[in-house]
């Protein structure tokens, strides 16, 4: 795995088709393990890359969660993290910016924060897009180019 994307890498993994499967419904329900519900789907890109769907909810606290899209280089079971929208349970800092808060908020995968030994998804910024794991994933998947199939008009979740 590389050790790092650059800004343009990023950008096209992101905007890369991602057709989800006839029951991606029942695949994306999360299962009970250890304080939280969580579950992944494993997805092709339309330009052969392979994805991860991440997502992890509180069992606890309805304002924890993440809703994760991962990218998974060719030989590689390691997943790097293109884009995270998590709730608002707790307080994240931008540690180059130096900017703190509170928030719903979206991490983005960056080229400086990877060049800075960060985690590629450190940077966040807060949003009002959505107050629940629902509304997170339903962003996540407008945002990241995912493809609803044949038929499916109907509400995400």
């Amino acid at each position: 795995m590389p050790t790092s994307l650059n800004d343009n890498e990023i950008a096209a993994l992101i905007a890369e088709p991602k057709p989800l499967p006839a029951d991606y419904r029942s695949r994306l329900q999360t299962k009970p393990k250890r304080g939280h519900r969580e579950r992944e789907l494993d997805l092709d890109g339309a330009r052969g890359h392979k994805f991860r769907l991440i997502l992890r909810q509180s069992a606890f606290s309805p304002l924890d969660f993440s809703v994760i899209l991962a990218w998974v280089p060719p030989q590689s079971t390691a997943a790097f993290r293109l884009c995270r929208f998590n709730g608002k349970s707790h307080e994240h800092t931008n540690t180059i910016e130096r900017q703190t808060f509170y928030d719903f908020h979206i991490h983005r995968a960056t080229e400086r924060y990877q060049q800075s030994g960060l985690r590629e998804d450190s940077f966040a910024e807060p949003t009002q897009r959505y107050q629940d794991f629902a509304g997170a994933l339903r962003c996540l998947i407008q945002d990241c180019a995912f493809q609803l199939p044949p038929n499916d008009q109907s509400e995400l979740f």
